[in-house]
């Protein structure tokens, strides 16, 4: 399991920009200090095995989602954490564009 780099909590994003494994809540306060980190492409973490998955997500701040890869779909989940919205990633292929970014100034 990995551990956000910053508060030891249990890693929920892992942020290539800034080559950190980050929590909800430190990713929150990371990404909303600027527009420009903001714009960070944050990838999420498997909820059970801490695995880097497909889905990748940009903006000040990315609401929690519980997030397993395929390998720990049918697994446990981790009650110790607030609940959060569940995705399960079963293809090695990211979904389109449209539909897998989070961000403040969405375009129309």
């Amino acid at each position: 399991m990995k551990r956000c780099d910053l508060c030891k909590r249990k890693a929920r994003l892992q942020c290539e920009a800034d080559q950190a494994s980050l929590c909800w809540d430190c990713d929150s306060k990371v990404h909303a200090a600027n527009f420009l980190v903001a714009r960070h492409s944050r990838s999420l973490l498997c909820r059970v095995c801490g695995s880097l998955l497909s889905w990748s997500a940009a903006g000040s701040r990315v609401l929690p989602i519980a997030s397993s890869c395929e390998e720990c779909a049918g697994g446990s989940s981790d009650g110790d954490e607030e609940a959060e919205n569940e995705v399960s990633l079963t293809s090695s292929s990211p979904p389109a564009a449209d539909s897998c970014s989070s961000s403040d100034n969405p375009e129309v």
